[in-house]
Parts: C-alpha cells; sequence; structure tokens
C-alpha cells in the first residue's frame, strides 16, 4: 500500500524540479529544457494523485468492510477515481498553457 511517506517523497521531488524550473526562467529560458521540466513536474504530480487515490481507495475499503457496505462503496471509489483522473488530465495539460502564456 502506498504511504504518505512515499506523497513526501514526491513532494520532495516536485520541490527540486521546482527549483530547476526557477532557475531555468531567471539564466535566460531555454524552451525545450522548460518543456522537460515541466513535463517532469506533471508526472510528479500525476505520482502524488496515484498514491493518494490508492491510499483512498484501502481506506474506503476497509471502512466498507467495517460497515458491511460490500460493492455500493466500490462503484463510489471508481466513480471517483474517475472524476480524479479526468481533473489530473486537465491539470496536466494546464501547466504547458500557462507557460506558453506566460512567455508572450
Amino acid at each position: 500500500m502506498a504511504s504518505l511517506k512515499d506523497v513526501e517523497q514526491v513532494a520532495d521531488q516536485l520541490e527540486g524540479l521546482l527549483g530547476d524550473l526557477r532557475s531555468e526562467l531567471k539564466d535566460g529560458p531555454d524552451f525545450e529544457k522548460l518543456t522537460q521540466i515541466a513535463d517532469s513536474i506533471s508526472e510528479q504530480a500525476d505520482n502524488a494523485a496515484q498514491t493518494f487515490n490508492s491510499i483512498n481507495e484501502t481506506l474506503m475499503s476497509r471502512i466498507d468492510e467495517i460497515g458491511g457496505k460490500g460493492d455500493r462503496g466500490q462503484k463510489s471509489n471508481s466513480s471517483g477515481a474517475q472524476r480524479r483522473q479526468k481533473s489530473a488530465t486537465s491539470t496536466a495539460s494546464s501547466p504547458s498553457s500557462s507557460s506558453s502564456s506566460s512567455s508572450s
């Protein structure tokens, strides 16, 4: 099972990538490098979302086991996961559009 410690490691990696992004912007931007950094940030954010989703599914499964709800909780979990995945997908495309609009 994924843990909050896993998310903490992802957050540390994100901090490093944000530092790289700031440095690249200050040193005279290389847009290819900025694109690579933005892609890495997106991947790390997806990792964090997947970890949170895994933790949530595990917790909800255990709650359902204790409460005897069975399949009902699984259905709501999968629809919640689909919403989060759609949100993560739209968020992942946002940094690219943000960086192109801020470079204008």
